[in-house]
């Protein structure tokens, strides 16, 4: 979707709710200066263009037991592995993330674990069954920071 069918009042109510996504519709529009229900509207309109994609809560993985995040890059014994794997990973409820990519990896997937032996007991119980040429894993001491895109309608 190109982004010039956004508007100015689009990119201002995109910037609040990044802020805060519970931020009440009526204090949204209140910082827009329009009505509560073209708020309403627009939401609906960024939603169905697929610009939002749902709100949600952010849980601390740390606070919930879960002590290690890991990236691995998955080889392919071949190509046509693509499919079954990726839906085999989507029942992995530890590999929070997927992703095709170009350079060494066929995928790259993020996983959360409580621990350690936690990770190796999803690597030798539920990756290696998947019937993979090989993986590669980066174990993250420390998520120095997230944040989403900047919205920032301006070509430059």
């Amino acid at each position: 979707m190109a982004h010039h069918q956004l508007d100015e009042l689009d990119e201002k109510i995109l910037k609040l709710i990044i802020g805060n996504a519970r931020m009440p519709f009526l204090e949204v529009a209140r910082e827009c200066n329009v009505s509560g229900a073209a708020i309403h509207q627009r939401i609906q309109k960024l939603t169905n263009l697929g610009v939002i994609k749902g709100s949600e809560f952010i849980v601390d993985n740390t606070k919930v037991g879960y002590e290690t995040c890991a990236y691995m890059g998955l080889f392919l014994k071949s190509p046509g592995q693509f499919p079954a794997v990726t839906e085999a990973l989507k029942e992995i409820p530890e590999v929070v993330e997927c992703h095709y990519t170009t350079g060494q990896y066929d995928l790259f997937i993020k996983i959360y674990a409580k621990n350690n032996q936690h990770l190796l007991s999803i690597i030798h119980n539920k990756l290696q069954p998947l019937g993979l040429a090989r993986t590669e894993s980066l174990i993250s001491f420390k998520e120095a920071f997230k944040r989403q895109i900047p919205i920032d309608l301006d070509d430059e």
